[in-house]
């Protein structure tokens, strides 16, 4: 199981089982990509207003998301459509993959409005910014394709269907 250290500031969460799927699918990811489960994941589940801020802050985007990550250290392919180097363990070091912030209301009108089950789209979600953390991105086509081939199969594994279909 991976190390998620889970903070809660819009209660909402708490209705769709937050820690118990971001554990999971962040778990799943590492075990996928063949990562050591040790790494620590900061994870925060807030309101559409408090990602709003950190978007503003960090992105210069004046926009409610979904998800939004924070790497620990840049660890992006070399050539787009390759996988990115896997982060090494280190024994007496903090070993932190990075944080995660995710919208409350954003993601469970967003998950209303594509047909699926809050706790499945949170899923996917906590998938995907798991894999930005780790080097991951789909600006270009090839890294997209690769990267959603890696959460459709992760994604599957923990019984949830294709969400690019």
């Amino acid at each position: 199981m991976a190390k998620v250290e889970v903070s809660i500031e819009e209660e909402g969460w708490n209705s769709l089982s937050f820690i118990k799927i971001i554990e999971r699918a962040c778990s799943a990811t590492l075990e996928q990509l063949e990562i050591d489960s040790r790494f620590q994941i900061s994870v925060l589940g807030c309101s559409d207003g408090r990602i709003a801020t950190l978007n503003s802050k960090f992105r210069n985007k004046e926009e409610v998301t979904n998800v939004l990550s924070w790497p620990a250290e840049e660890r992006s392919a070399r050539k787009p459509g390759i996988l990115p180097p896997k982060p090494k363990f280190l024994e007496k070091h903090e070993n932190e993959l990075g944080d995660l912030a995710f919208a409350y209301n954003f993601c469970v009108e967003e998950a209303k409005l594509i047909g699926r089950m809050p706790a499945d789209h949170l899923t996917h979600l906590a998938v995907h910014g798991t894999m930005h953390l780790l080097g991951f991105d789909h600006i270009l086509e090839k890294d997209a394709v690769l990267m959603e081939g890696i959460e459709i199969r992760i994604l599957k594994k923990l019984g949830i269907e294709d969400p690019y279909k």
